[in-house]
């Protein structure tokens, strides 16, 4: 069975009547020297028992910190590469990403060395708008970016 993930997308309007979306740049080893396709909406994997929508705020909150207030849009279920289901939902509001108390995790680095070190889940944060979000998140999450224009009326002023 494919692993399940949940995500809340923050999504803004920017003063050029574009939208701003934000996006966590993924923490560790693995990620530190890139950008393309190393940023993701804040997510975290489930178990099956546990409502989506709640692990959606649970690992927002773990990895950025309190959600803020604001209305929703549903944005449905994507599978990555890997196989893994993401389901997303996207809230309008505003949030200063300057501080972020984000998770860690450990991890054997470097690998077989005997030595655990802890990294942050997400390093940094940051405003984009859906054109330069489209370059950065994992291709698959391109779609929820696609899925929020859409259902904003294609907002977004071609912005790089």
């Amino acid at each position: 069975m494919a692993a399940r993930s949940a995500g809340l997308l923050l999504y803004r309007l920017a003063g050029d009547g574009g939208v701003e979306v934000l996006l966590g740049h993924m923490g560790g080893p693995f990620w530190a020297r890139k950008d393309a396709r190393a940023w993701s909406l804040p997510k975290g994997e489930h178990l099956d028992a546990e409502n989506p929508h709640d692990a959606a705020i649970r690992e927002f909150t773990e990895e950025i910190g309190p959600a803020p207030d604001g209305p929703e849009i549903a944005l449905g279920t994507i599978r990555q590469r890997g196989g893994k289901e993401v389901t997303a939902w996207a809230r309008r509001a505003d949030l200063d990403v300057t501080t972020i108390a984000g998770g860690r995790f450990e991890l054997e680095w470097p690998p077989r060395s005997g030595r655990v070190q802890t990294f942050p889940e997400i390093d940094r944060a940051r405003w984009c708008s859906l054109t330069q979000a489209r370059e950065l998140v994992v291709a698959a999450q391109v779609e929820l970016l696609d899925r929020l224009e859409a259902h904003l009326g294609g907002q977004d002023a071609a912005r790089a």
